[in-house]
C-alpha cells in the first residue's frame, strides 16, 4: 500500500487530535499562518508524493476562514503530488441554502460543492448533512455519516421509562423517524407556524406526550430558539422530561443563555464543532472514533455503510 497521511486545519484541532489518536497515527505537519491583512498562508512541511491524504476541517465559524483554509491546504497538497485528497468535514457549513426557496437567492451549498471540487478534492466525508440531497451537488463520492450511531447508545444507556422521539419541525420528520426506528419507540412532531406576520410562532404537538420522556432530534442547533420553545410546549402538554440530540452545536447568539434558563433538561451534541462555553446541561459525545474508522475503511477500500448496518 502507498500509505496515507492526515492533516488538519485550525477549525477544530482537538477533534483532529482525537481522530489521529484512534488511528495510532501522528497528525502530519503543515504551517498555517496569516499575513498581516488576514490572508491565509499554507506550507506543507513533509513529503506527500504518492500518498493518500485526508484533511480534517469543519467549516464552522468563522466559516469563511475555515473554508478557505481547506481549499488552500488542498491546493498545496495537490501541487505537492498527493495521490488522492479526501476532505473530512465533520460539519459542512453553508448547507442551509440548498434550494431556491425565494426569488433571487443563491444555492450556497452547490457553490461550496463546486469550490471543493475545483480545488482538487477527490472525496468528501461528513456527518448529518443539513439536507441529504446536497450529496447530489457533487460529482465526486460523498459519505454522509449518521450521528445516530453515537446518540443511540447514549439514549439506551439512560434507561428512560417512557421514551418517545420528537421532530422539532416537519422538515426533520425523516431523521426523527429513522432514530425512532433504531430505538424501537414511537414519535411525535412539533408543528410550528406563524399565524400572522410579526407574531411569535405557534407550536402544536402532533401526538401524545403525557408522561413521556421526549427526545428531540435535529441535525444542528444554532440560536436554540426553536428547541427551547419546543421543550417548553412539550412540558406544558405533559411531558415528564425533554432532552435534545443535535449533531452540530453551532450555538450562536443567545443560544447558551437560552439553554441554561430554558425548560430543556439536557442537550446532547457531538464534537464536530468546538463549544464556546461549558454548561451543565450540555453533554458532548465524540464522533472522532467513527471518523477514524471511516478513514481506515476508505484507505483500505472497505465498505463505509457497513458501519451503520
Amino acid at each position: 500500500m502507498r500509505g496515507y497521511k492526515v492533516f488538519a486545519g485550525t477549525a477544530n484541532p482537538e477533534f483532529a487530535k482525537r481522530v489521529a489518536k484512534h488511528l495510532s497515527l501522528p497528525l502530519s505537519a503543515a504551517e498555517i499562518k496569516r499575513f498581516s491583512d488576514g490572508e491565509i498562508s499554507v506550507q506543507v512541511s513533509e513529503s506527500v508524493r504518492g500518498k493518500d491524504v485526508f484533511i480534517i476541517q469543519s467549516t464552522c465559524a468563522p466559516a469563511n476562514i475555515n473554508l478557505m483554509e481547506l481549499l488552500i491546504l488542498t491546493d498545496a497538497l495537490r501541487r505537492s503530488s498527493a495521490s488522492t485528497i479526501t476532505a473530512i468535514m465533520p460539519y459542512f457549513g453553508y448547507a442551509r441554502q440548498d434550494r431556491k426557496a425565494a426569488p433571487r437567492v443563491p444555492i450556497t451549498a452547490k457553490l461550496v460543492a463546486n469550490m471543493i471540487q475545483t480545488a482538487g478534492i477527490d472525496r468528501v466525508v461528513t456527518i448529518d448533512l443539513h439536507a441529504g440531497q446536497i450529496q447530489g451537488f457533487f460529482d465526486i463520492p460523498v459519505d454522509n455519516l449518521y450521528g445516530s450511531i453515537v446518540f443511540n447508545d447514549y439514549v439506551k444507556a439512560k434507561n428512560l421509562k417512557n421514551p418517545i422521539i420528537a421532530s422539532p419541525d416537519i422538515g426533520g420528520v425523516a431523521r426523527a423517524r429513522s432514530f425512532a426506528k433504531l430505538l424501537g419507540v414511537d414519535m411525535v412532531i412539533v408543528d410550528k407556524r406563524r399565524e400572522k406576520a410579526n407574531e411569535s410562532e405557534v407550536m402544536n404537538i402532533i401526538g401524545d406526550v403525557v408522561g413521556k420522556d421526549v427526545i428531540l432530534v435535529d441535525d444542528m442547533i444554532d440560536t436554540a430558539g426553536t428547541i427551547v420553545k419546543a421543550a417548553e410546549v412539550l412540558k406544558k402538554k405533559g411531558a415528564a422530561s425533554v432532552m435534545a440530540c443535535c449533531t452540530h452545536a453551532v450555538l450562536s447568539g443567545p443560544a447558551y443563555e437560552r439553554i441554561e434558563k430554558g425548560e430543556l433538561d439536557e442537550l446532547v451534541v457531538s464534537d464536530t464543532i468546538p463549544l464556546k462555553q461549558n454548561i451543565d446541561k450540555i453533554k458532548v459525545l465524540s464522533v472522532a472514533p467513527v471518523f477514524a474508522e471511516v478513514i481506515r475503511r476508505v484507505y483500505h477500500n472497505e465498505s463505509v455503510n457497513g458501519l451503520f448496518i
